[in-house]
């Protein structure tokens, strides 16, 4: 994630803690040290050392007294919420998670009994298929279209001048000429997906792994409570936006030979 999307993110958490347990909590006093969300998230962000892979390391060797004794903002943060979330932690998983778990039998029971056939099961760690058409939708009148390209890749970063969040990394911008720019990048379909689906893998009809879930379009949140396939979409990197990336711009040729089965 780019700094700039991350201070806002981290911004958007302090405000909604601030608002949920009120400005005269004792948490969020701890959490804020009498700044408002977006100095507290900056100063974190651009305070921070942990981006830097050597002190990361030196971090890992020292282990938890190098850990305990640093200095760095973010890691500071985390030692001083540390007690109460582990607080929390406990109370969630001795007053909710275990309750739910003696009763999960029961309550799959029950919903089996009354919903039967009609519902889909329960996510259990088990194997999970969801089927879909790679599908375009419409939006504000305009069509939006099933596939993107890495054509389109440089033509955003092109029209936003490199602006946040369309920057490109040196390698990305050198790499260009040797991309083939009508490869698809990521594509849409109407497949059923839920939180934590990230990473799971796209079969088309012959079998083949056509692509891997990361993401759903925003008219997709309604999935938590009904499907619809009119605008909600899941979001997939293709594959072959995959490989041609591994061999033309990460160098990674041997690993994507081993991919494709060559």
């Amino acid at each position: 994630m780019i700094p700039g999307e991350f201070i806002e993110r981290l911004a958007g958490a302090f405000s909604l803690l601030a608002e949920t347990l009120g400005g005269d909590s004792l948490f969020v006093s701890k959490v804020l040290a009498g700044q408002s969300p977006r100095a507290r998230a900056l100063g974190l962000v651009t305070g921070t050392t942990l981006k830097d892979v050597a002190v990361r390391k030196r971090l890992a060797e020292g282990g938890a007294a190098a850990i305990a004794g640093s200095t760095d903002p973010m890691i500071r943060l985390a030692y001083e919420l540390d007690p109460e979330a582990r607080a929390l932690r406990k109370r969630v998983e001795d007053e909710v998670e275990s309750v739910e778990h003696d009763a999960y039998t029961a309550i799959a029971a029950a919903r089996f009994a009354i919903h039967g056939e009609n519902v889909y099961p329960d996510a259990t760690n088990t194997l999970r298929l969801t089927f879909g058409t790679v599908k375009g939708y419409e939006e504000n009148g305009r069509s939006i279209p099933p596939l993107t390209k890495f054509a389109g890749l440089y033509e955003r970063h092109a029209e936003r001048e490199g602006a946040d969040p369309f920057t490109l990394d040196d390698r990305w911008l050198t790499g260009k000429d040797k991309l083939d720019l009508s490869v698809p990048f990521n594509f849409v379909c109407t497949t059923d997906v839920v939180g934590g689906n990230s990473g799971s893998p796209v079969f088309n009809a012959r079998g083949e792994v056509v692509g891997l879930v990361f993401d759903i379009n925003l008219y997709s949140l309604i999935w938590n409570v009904a499907f619809t396939d009119r605008q909600a979409r899941t979001i997939a990197v293709h594959s072959r936006a995959m490989i041609e990336a591994l061999r033309k711009i990460y160098g990674a040729g041997r690993l994507a030979d081993e991919i494709v089965g060559r």
